[in-house]
């Protein structure tokens, strides 16, 4: 060790995205100092859309954030499912009242960037010096009392555990269990917002999925239903680079996406920047930690985007670390026991999770005649697909021993 942590339990949290900043304030509110080490240079407004189920906001509303949020959110009436090239409704179930009565929590859709917003905020209001931008950790040494972090810049600090919650391509992932193969799965992922106003036919305020053979499309609305957001999604034969920052033509989108509903298209055809990145899979992360580092969110179990889980289970990823994590015993072997019994108590549910998304890849790019059964079950027993969800909407992690 180059260094040693002082008396007071200090985590050190490697990566400021929702994961973890959401591990900063659950941390904090466990007795926990933090350091939350970023390497960007700043906090700048990325991504789109986001959905935050009713088991992430059973979080959110424990670290106090609802009331900050609400006026930022969307509720969506109905989850509905369309097929794309003519509109048609194959299902749509009423979703605003039930999830406060059936999963006890708001189900909301959220721009990224103010979600982050959010969470940034109460961090600083609570410890303005948490937060350091333009920290890359390049290394991490381990110690019988704590854990150093080393930046690419020369700088170290230490703590009495270490979060990563550094992403996909995780560097901490990488340094305890060397490099995580990826498989591309065959499917591509487009990305927009565009202002309801710029639009003739905008998306309902449902969380709406639109259907078709080798893609599919998904629209809802944003900051207070201002904006529309739309994801889509194609197969495609062969990708390398997996990247969320590059761009695609109005043409190629729409070469993809240019035979579905006008709601889909128009906002394709408003918007002046089309993200597009590859969907890579991994299979389930078996080791989340080493001694007194851990893993959290992407970092452990990167997920597919279709079942809009990732976001949520990196939430209820912090509250579980932070109700496993020892502030009271800094030992070594306590802080090992804490990330174990955290380990054990995530990996199965996230497990299922990222099943799940893989199954809904299959079922969301079928052609339209294969949507008829559901449909006929939706009409005949509406409450058949709340109660398939239950056990992930349900979930409260808050009150789960």
């Amino acid at each position: 060790m180059t260094d040693r942590p002082g008396t007071q339990p200090t985590a050190l949290i490697a990566g400021a995205g929702i994961g973890g900043l959401t591990a900063a304030l659950c941390l904090l509110r466990a007795g926990w100092r933090v350091q939350v080490l970023e390497q960007a240079t700043g906090l700048t407004e990325v991504g789109a859309g986001i959905q935050i189920s009713p088991n992430a906001s059973k979080v959110l509303a424990r670290l106090g954030l609802l009331d900050n949020l609400r006026p930022r959110a969307v509720t969506p009436e109905h989850i509905a499912l369309r097929l794309g090239s003519s509109g048609r409704s194959i299902m749509r179930i009423p979703l605003a009242a039930q999830s406060l009565e059936r999963w006890g929590a708001p189900y909301w859709h959220l721009h990224r960037a103010d979600l982050l917003e959010a969470l940034h905020g109460a961090l600083r209001d609570l410890a303005p010096n948490a937060l350091q931008l333009g920290w890359a950790v390049q290394a991490l040494e381990q110690g019988e009392h704590g854990v150093t972090a080393h930046a690419k810049d020369g700088r170290s600090v230490s703590g009495h555990v270490v979060v990563g919650a550094d992403g996909v391509r995780s560097t901490v992932r990488t340094q305890l269990f060397g490099p995580q193969r990826a498989r591309f799965t065959g499917n591509v992922a487009w990305r927009a917002v565009v202002p309801v106003s710029a639009l003739t036919a905008p998306p309902q305020p449902d969380a709406c999925i639109w259907t078709g053979r080798g893609r599919h499309a998904v629209t809802y609305r944003l900051r207070g239903g201002t904006l529309a957001n739309f994801v889509g999604v194609v197969e495609q034969g062969s990708w390398r680079d997996e990247s969320w920052t590059q761009t695609g033509s109005r043409d190629t989108v729409m070469a993809d996406f240019g035979a579905f509903h006008p709601v889909v298209t128009g906002i394709i055809e408003a918007a002046d920047t089309h993200h597009r990145w590859a969907l890579f899979d991994r299979e389930p992360q078996p080791l989340w930690h080493q001694g007194r580092i851990g893993l959290l969110g992407d970092a452990c179990h990167p997920m597919l985007p279709f079942v809009a889980q990732g976001a949520a289970q990196a939430i209820e990823d912090a509250w579980v670390l932070a109700d496993c994590l020892p502030a009271a015993n800094l030992s070594a072997g306590a802080v090992d026991a804490g990330l174990a019994l955290y380990t054990q108590r995530r990996l199965p549910r996230t497990t299922r999770v990222q099943a799940e998304a893989r199954a809904n890849q299959r079922r969301f790019h079928q052609p339209d005649i294969a949507y008829w059964p559901l449909k006929l079950a939706a009409s005949a027993l509406p409450n058949a697909f709340l109660a398939r969800n239950d056990w992930l909407f349900g979930f409260d992690v808050t009150h789960a021993g």
